[in-house]
């Protein structure tokens, strides 16, 4: 039987790694997105990947766009949550609006999309859950208050909704990224990009695929004991 899975912010960067390595281990994937059509219409074509809009950050929107899912598809059994945005600057810049857009679409849209997808699972008696936090959510990160309080935020989420799913077969786990070689870092200046890979032991940024392995892992039939826990594949940048 093929479950099928809805990855969010999953036709471009780790996202498209996540939708293609599910799609690999048998999986039927939806891939979300929010803005760029011209890029996940290339995605859906390219990969034979559904690929459907709406705002995770928008509860009503998720609700409906779950349930057209499910009507066209089938009944969810896998939510990757990686949709995720920055809008940084150091609180004494940073905007109510940057503060509050960064919580509505990081976290809000976990809360959401776990709203509409949970339920189901527990009914079945089977489900995976994963969210991407990241290393600045363990660390923290100059200039990034929201950011980081919306990765630290989902760690938190995670291990509550675990407490919530295991005894309904419902795995929660969270898999914090370090610095990943995407388009969002290759647009960092390169004299603060070669400061950042100074500080990864293992001397490179890492591979969007590196992470969906670990996605793909927790998702998986064999991953049934795992639950409420953190999987961090960051170069050993940050150990705890």
């Amino acid at each position: 039987m093929s479950r099928i899975a809805i990855v969010t912010g999953g036709t471009r960067g780790i996202g498209a790694a996540i939708s293609l390595k599910l799609k690999e281990a048998g999986m039927t994937v939806v891939a979300n997105y929010a803005g760029n059509d011209e890029a996940a219409q290339r995605f859906s074509a390219a990969h034979g990947i559904k690929a459907c809009k709406w705002d995770v950050g928008d509860h009503e929107a998720v609700m409906a766009g779950v349930a057209q899912v499910e009507k066209e598809v089938g009944p969810v059994d896998v939510l990757v949550n990686n949709a995720g945005i920055t809008r940084d600057g150091t609180l004494l810049k940073m905007t109510w609006e940057m503060w509050n857009e960064v919580i509505r679409i990081n976290l809000g849209g976990c809360f959401n999309m776990a709203k509409a997808t949970f339920p189901g699972m527990r009914e079945r008696g089977w489900g995976r859950i994963v969210s991407i936090g990241s290393i600045n959510g363990q660390g923290g990160q100059y200039g990034q208050v929201n950011y980081a309080a919306t990765k630290s935020g989902i760690h938190g989420f995670t291990k509550a909704l675990a407490q919530e799913g295991a005894k309904f077969g419902v795995t929660v786990n969270a898999l914090a990224p370090g610095y990943i070689d995407t388009d969002m870092v290759a647009a960092v200046p390169a004299e603060v990009l070669g400061k950042i890979v100074a500080k990864i032991p293992v001397g490179r940024l890492g591979q969007a695929e590196e992470i969906a392995r670990g996605v793909a892992f927790l998702c998986g039939e064999e991953a049934g004991f795992i639950t409420g826990s953190t999987l961090s594949i960051n170069g050993g940048q940050h150990m705890y």
